[in-house]
């Protein structure tokens, strides 16, 4: 699934590169070294120049939601109404319907795990309260962790609306509670199927677009959240985001993120919902990962740097200038694309240097 690769430069692996394709010269050069003509000046030379430098590598990738998760069957009974996928469920709305009864959205983070009616106290109660609150069936409704009269009468409300059975209580398996509206990925039960507790039947995901991209194993200093990603689209535009984290690959068991073949990386793009408004989900995205950038650092061929040899040892430029030519001694720094990133007293984007390579 990959497309191509820009290798990512270690500094050791640069300076193995160095070594291996320049003279090791004493601290001041020497004017009869190898590589340079009668004169002591080099074969070629090159332009200091003052750019950005990025470690990068890109991958195939392709639009997803965020978030997967299934919906399981609290209760025993056959599928009456199957999810209609690619929708999007908004609080009050069924999510599919068992035993010819909606099973409906709410939106809260603590799980619905039992029935709840008169007398019971907690957490849920309070979010369910919240929710009938927000649907406009909140006269007379105070809202706390307490299942009182208010509140059965306030589902009892509700459940007119619903054309339900008025009982004031909240079965277990009528509603489901997620943080917020979801879009119905897939129907995992069809219309008829029997399904018994906790048997999948949708699996749902956040409405928030995201792209999924596979890396190497050895890439995992990439998949840190935050990293920093550009997306092209399938329509050719290319959109900023960053790494959410890793998953788990669909239909796999074990940790997330934990396949065989790779990791499998969530990109969330800048913009939101209207950066991928329109794009083919279909279609494949080219997602570059940043790993590290520099900017506005003056940068050489890997080839122009010199390994000095001596009491203070480090690398040097040979800085060409008419018909003479001085060793500088440098820092070094990144390197990407063959350039490296280079500093020191007296150097300057524009200046010549020799490179030990024609």
């Amino acid at each position: 699934m990959k497309r191509s690769t820009t290798a990512l430069l270690a500094l050791g692996t640069v300076t193995a590169a160095v070594a291996g394709s320049v003279l090791f010269l004493g601290a001041g050069g020497g004017a009869g070294a190898a590589g340079k003509g009668a004169d002591g000046l080099p074969p070629a030379t090159a332009t200091v120049v003052r750019t950005d430098l990025v470690l990068s590598k890109t991958v195939d990738g392709r639009i997803d939601f965020a978030q997967r998760r299934a919906v399981k069957a609290a209760v025993e009974g056959t599928v009456t109404v199957a999810a209609a996928e690619g929708r999007t469920v908004r609080r009050g709305e069924a999510l599919y319907e068992l035993n010819d009864k909606p099973v409906t959205l709410l939106y809260g983070p603590v799980p619905a795990f039992r029935e709840m009616k008169k007398g019971h106290r907690g957490s849920d109660v309070l979010q369910l309260e919240r929710n009938l609150r927000d649907l406009g069936y909140g006269a007379g409704l105070y809202v706390d962790t307490e299942y009182g009269e208010d509140t059965e009468s306030a589902v009892k409300r509700w459940q007119k609306h619903l054309n339900r059975e008025t009982t004031g209580r909240i079965g277990r398996g009528d509603v489901v509670f997620q943080p917020g509206e979801v879009k119905v990925v897939s129907a995992d039960a069809a219309l008829a199927d029997q399904v018994g507790p906790d048997a999948p039947v949708l699996t749902i995901a956040s409405t928030r677009p995201v792209v999924r991209a596979v890396l190497e194993q050895t890439d995992g200093a990439l998949t840190a959240r935050g990293t920093k990603v550009e997306v092209t689209l399938p329509s050719g535009k290319t959109v900023p985001g960053k790494v959410a984290g890793t998953v788990r690959p669909e239909g796999e068991d074990g940790a997330e993120g934990g396949g065989q073949e790779g990791i499998t990386v969530e990109v969330v793009l800048d913009g939101g919902s209207r950066a991928a408004s329109g794009e083919d989900a279909e279609a494949a995205a080219s997602v570059t990962f940043v790993s590290e950038a520099r900017e506005g650092v003056l940068a050489v061929p890997v080839e122009a740097v010199v390994a000095l040899r001596g009491e203070n040892g480090g690398y040097g430029l040979q800085v060409v200038e008419g018909g003479t030519s001085e060793m500088i001694r440098v820092e070094t720094g990144m390197t990407a694309d063959g350039r490296i990133e280079v500093s020191g007293a007296g150097l300057r984007a524009g200046m010549k240097v020799g490179v030990a390579k024609p």
